[in-house]
């Protein structure tokens, strides 16, 4: 008020609206800043409200043989804790089976937190594991209670052992036993009279019983490492001795005044694996009787096994080093002999076998190959003298449902006419029908299912892109829809009220003749008169497929981009494991880095003709496999790109471990200039784009010795760019406190700073 008291005195009627106008409409400006625009996305809204998060349907379980099925849900009597309930599939009568308040351990006034459960064979006890702590990327190590329904006792497993030291502890078949892992050692624990003994002595860090090192965790998903024989007599187990393998170091600079180190068991390319071997050891203790399997161990992955009904014999898969070849051991447990009765192979790789079972009362196994050009179920006999093809015709098996041996059916998913959806099929085991689809016609998406025992049921989730999931109980063979267990309204009228962009699909073809598919998400004020940024969202390795017709294909974080101005696109090249056929996936063997940076250049090329494109203004982003993809288009594709923003990248492929690089790129001790030639620090020389680096300290996985090389190779050609270390952060970069926000914050604001949004 004194200023304008002086405005007023000593000035005219002009400057008083001029000065005014000055201070006014600033402020004008400033409260609209504070009123954000309610139809739009924020980084805020994305990763800090919670508002954009999905329901789900929380573990569920058949019992019952499909009867009945069993899930979490919150507690009416006590706060964040959950009731274990029971629903009868057919009439959905719902009882509680388990209250939170019978999983209350003495001496304590709240309920046990359910992280995970499993039911004993005869649904009288529960199995629930809590005070999970994490084991590299999963929560693998914790506590075990036993509830027992009938007498409500509740009894904690492993008394003496340390807390949260428990792994994988299940029911024998007879449910009399529950057997663990525990500091690498495997107990097996008596539930009656709480008895335990130790059957392994021999367990350190190096010598592994029961559970897996750093690389067959993560390459090979083996992180469970015993199984129960079905007579409840014997379990076999793996033990894997890391002892020779080298420790990478990283360094934790943040967490104490003095800094120490983390060390981590890692096998780099060109070194050997560990070594592995498979052992069947009596229940009450004795010596393990080793199954003699040819190959030299280090030479050899064993990663998998099934056991025969009569608990007489198991299947062994054992991949070589070069993983080209699967072979399968026959093994006898009390003798160790072991014969093989099936060898599968392939001139680049071959994935390991999930979806195996027992059928015809042991006569026969179920098996994926791509034998003939196609991922295809097949039934090989436990002799290996016959083999009978179940799915015929060239479309892929993506993976298997359910198999029921009664009804002599297999469910499957697959999608032969369009490689970015899912759909269930059933087909005989006779290896002479057609295959039938069970996913209604007028459903176009991505389906999943958890079919129920003998395949009269399932829980079923439906989405597409642009819809975020709905999951359901229904009947099969029909199809019909019982009863709607999540439908996500809350999420699709928060959505409703949004000006969300919607993704659509196209296909690009390269001037090679290469079809790719990909997305793009449009500005939602898109004027196809103007030219447009575009922001490539790109992966492109045989691990994983970005174009995909599901919700969450496209993130929120990319339709918060498009809001700003930019298309969003994504395209999937030749190597992603797209049910497209063998050819397509396996066209890349040796060729990482290469064929698929050639592939994503070609489509950038095809789209830049495009006239809404801004052929000007094009950005490339992805994150591990995606951020070496990003660096190796800014390298050898200087021309197309002029900014990329690399999270977590692999810079020189022989630094990434080598189960994943040599199952891809053959070995190091063959075919070394490949590894050179894949690696983008090899062009590191040719950038001439805007480029950040983003990396966490303590990744574990793609480790970030890979940014500090690359950054000396910059420097050494005098290149300009920026770099952003997380300190002590895993390969996701989410631990501490506004990690992620902080992350997608500073992706964003160096993507408006390097690539002007908005349609010209």
């Amino acid at each position: 008020m004194k200023y304008l008291k002086i405005l007023t005195r000593n000035c005219t009627p002009v400057l008083i609206m001029f000065f005014l106008s000055i201070i006014l409409i600033p402020l004008t400006k400033l409260k609209a800043q504070e009123e954000p625009d309610p139809s739009k996305l924020t980084i805020d809204r994305i990763f800090a409200s919670g508002e954009l998060y999905g329901d789900r349907f929380n573990q569920a379980r058949w019992i019952e043989d499909g009867k009945a099925y069993t899930a979490l849900e919150p507690s009416e009597g006590f706060e964040q804790a959950t009731d274990i309930v029971k629903y009868e599939t057919k009439s959905g009568e719902k009882s509680i089976m388990v209250p939170a308040g019978d999983l209350i351990p003495e001496g304590m006034d709240q309920p046990l937190e359910v992280d995970n459960y499993e039911w004993s064979n005869d649904k009288t006890m529960i199995l629930v594991f809590t005070n999970t702590r994490r084991v590299w990327r999963y929560n693998t190590r914790g506590d075990y209670y036993i509830l027992n329904l009938g007498t409500k006792v509740l009894k904690k497993l492993g008394p003496g052992l340390p807390e949260s030291s428990l792994m994988f502890a299940k029911f024998s078949p007879d449910d009399n036993k529950v057997a663990y892992v525990s500091e690498h050692n495997l107990y097996v624990e008596d539930i009656n009279s709480g008895e335990i003994i130790q059957l392994t002595y021999d367990g350190t860090e190096s010598l592994i019983n029961g559970t897996f090192d750093w690389a067959y965790e993560e390459e090979f998903f083996c992180r469970d490492g015993f199984r129960w024989s079905p007579d409840s007599e014997r379990i076999a187990y793996w033990q894997v001795d890391a002892s020779e393998i080298k420790d990478f170091l990283m360094i934790n600079n943040t967490d104490s005044v003095y800094s120490f180190i983390i060390p981590v068991e890692y096998p780099k390319v060109g070194e050997d694996p560990s070594s592995a071997r498979i052992g069947v050891i009596p229940v009450g203790g004795g010596e393990t009787v080793w199954m003699n399997i040819p190959g030299d161990p280090k030479q050899h992955y064993p990663v998998r096994m099934l056991w025969a009904d009569d608990s007489e014999a198991f299947l062994v898969q054992q991949l070589n080093r070069k993983q080209n070849t699967n072979k399968v051991w026959y093994c006898k447990p009390k003798t160790g002999l072991a014969k093989n009765v099936f060898t599968d192979r392939d001139d680049a790789w071959l994935d390991l076998v999930e979806d195996w079972m027992w059928m015809d009362n042991g006569k026969y196994f179920t098996w994926l190959s791509e034998r003939d050009g196609w991922r295809h179920l097949y039934l090989i006999s436990k002799t290996g003298d016959e083999e009978k093809l179940i799915t015929l015709g060239e479309f892929d098996v993506i993976s298997i449902a359910e198999i029921d041996p009664k009804s002599n059916y297999a469910y499957f998913m697959a999608s032969p006419d369009n490689p970015g959806q899912s759909y269930l099929y059933r087909i005989k085991l006779d290896g002479k029908s057609k295959a039938e689809r069970i996913t209604p016609a007028d459903e176009p998406g991505t389906h999943q299912y958890q079919v129920a025992p003998g395949g009269k049921y399932a829980f079923h989730t439906w989405s597409d892109i642009n819809t975020p999931g709905v999951t359901e109980l229904v009947s099969l063979p029909k199809h019909k829809t019982l009863r709607v267990l999540v439908d996500n309204e809350r999420l699709k009228n928060t959505l409703s009220n949004l000006d969300l962009p919607k993704a659509e699909f196209f296909r690009v073809t390269a001037e090679n003749g290469v079809v790719m598919d990909g997305f793009m998400i449009k500005p939602p004020d898109f004027d196809a008169g103007k030219k447009y940024p575009v922001l490539f969202y790109v992966y492109g390795e045989p691990w994983n497929q970005t174009v995909l017709d599901r919700w969450g294909a496209a993130s929120m974080w990319h339709r918060m981009l498009a809001q700003q101005g930019y298309l969003v696109m994504s395209v999937d090249n030749r190597g992603t494991p797209a049910p497209r056929g063998r050819e397509w996936r396996k066209s890349i063997y040796r060729k990482i880095g290469v064929i698929n940076s050639l592939d994503q250049a070609n489509a950038a090329k095809e789209i830049m003709k495009w006239e809404f494109v801004d052929p000007d203004r094009t950005a490339v982003w992805g994150w591990s496999g995606g951020g070496t993809m990003t660096l190796n288009l800014m390298f050898r594709y200087p021309e197309i790109y002029e900014a990329g923003l690399s999270v977590a990248p692999v810079t020189n492929q022989f630094f990434y471990d080598n189960i994943y690089q040599e199952r891809y790129m053959g070995l190091k001790s063959e075919n070394p200039e490949d590894f050179i030639e894949g690696s983008p620090i090899t062009y590191a020389k040719d950038l001439e784009g805007d480029l950040l680096v983003v990396h966490g300290t303590g990744d574990d996985n793609v480790h970030y010795q890979n940014t500090e090389v690359l950054i000396n190779e910059l420097i050494r050609h005098n290149k300009m760019f920026q770099v952003m270390p997380y300190p002590n952060r895993s390969h996701s970069i989410y631990e501490g406190r506004n990690t992620t926000r902080h992350v997608y914050t500073l992706l964003t604001k160096y993507l408006n700073e390097h690539i002007e949004p908005g349609g010209k």
